[in-house]
């Protein structure tokens, strides 16, 4: 299932709705939250609709490959050489509250485990 509904992010990828974009390339977006979880929080979004991870097909490998060198990328950009978080939530139990697949790089603080 690769078809999602109309979320924020969705108008976000279409410039509908503003938001602080920090990196953009032909398959990916990434922004900071609007209610950060730490200094730094930005996530990191495919513009191909996927709900979540348990909905990818297997011809978007290589998209979420490069979704992660993109947190790579941006991590780096944003200056988390001490480490950083990465959260990806799929569905109700997972605490996803936007299906639109999205990944969280969480950093400049300790993260604490197990996360919550």
């Amino acid at each position: 299932m690769s078809n999602t509904t109309d979320t924020i992010f969705s108008k976000i990828i279409r410039k509908e709705v503003p938001a602080n974009i920090v990196y953009e390339d032909d398959l990916a977006l990434a922004f900071t939250d609007v209610n950060p979880q730490a200094p730094v929080h930005i996530l990191v979004i495919p513009k191909k609709p996927i709900v979540n991870l348990a909905t990818a097909e297997p011809e978007d490998q290589a998209l979420l490959g490069h979704l992660l060198l993109t947190v790579q990328k941006v991590a780096a950009q944003a200056g988390l050489e001490n480490g950083y978080r990465v959260v990806m939530n799929t569905g109700v139990d997972g605490g996803q509250t936007v299906y639109h697949l999205h990944i969280h790089i969480l950093g400049r603080r300790p993260m604490s485990w197990p996360p919550g």
